[in-house]
């Protein structure tokens, strides 16, 4: 295997198991979707047509949307919050590592950490920023996908006139759609962060020693 295969394998399984359940997804979603135009007598698309539309981009930016709130609300939090004995918790007195303060920058160091100011202040919580950022777009993702789905659902049953998206904001279906991959997302950390404090997983950054006490939080 080489090097900078080996080096990066992590980044590689997941993302390439990202592209196969999302071309999976738009196969039998496009299956779905046609399915449901010939019951309503309309005439079925192409796989690159459903790509564009409200159908798909709901589905996508709905899931999307759950999994980067929940990243970067976890990544925020345990900023600031501890649970005593997790592997997924700093230990309650800690607060900024020493690492964390620019005074122990060396050459080596990211810019903005060598640059201070302002770039430094950003570059201090980019990671979240990052992740909530994403989270936005996803959020306006499902939402213009779900405006231009749900319109064609109505018209297609009823013949009703179009909404706008600011409208489909206000509806409950669109926040039934949110709140049902929400909670899902935030029961599954929780449950990751409680579990981690009496199972492991050998050789897991995720997971403290084997051998390591229940009460003792990972650092």
């Amino acid at each position: 295997m080489p090097r900078w295969l080996r080096q990066n394998l992590l980044t590689v399984a997941m993302l390439g198991a990202f592209l196969i359940f999302l071309l999976l997804q738009s196969v039998f979603g496009w299956q779905v979707h046609n399915e449901e135009l010939t019951q309503y007598g309309a005439a079925p698309i192409g796989w690159w047509a459903y790509l564009g539309s409200g159908h798909f981009a709901e589905a996508v930016f709905e899931n999307w949307e759950s999994e980067f709130l929940q990243m970067g609300g976890y990544v925020l939090l345990t900023a600031y919050l501890v649970q005593k004995g997790s592997a997924e918790s700093k230990p309650e007195d800690q607060g900024d590592r020493p690492d964390d303060d620019a005074s122990h920058a060396t050459p080596d160091s990211p810019w903005p950490v060598r640059v201070g100011g302002l770039p430094l202040a950003i570059y201090r919580n980019s990671l979240s920023l990052a992740l909530l950022l994403i989270f936005a777009g996803s959020f306006l993702g499902h939402l213009f996908g779900g405006v231009a789905q749900y319109n064609q659902e109505q018209a297609l049953q009823s013949g009703a006139a179009p909404i706008s998206a600011g409208q489909f904001l206000a509806t409950s279906d669109f926040w039934f759609q949110s709140m049902q991959n929400w909670q899902s997302e935030f029961l599954a950390v929780g449950v990751l962060i409680l579990l981690s404090i009496v199972l492991r997983q050998h050789a897991s950054p995720e997971s403290k020693p084997v051998t390591a006490p229940h009460a003792e939080t990972s650092a």
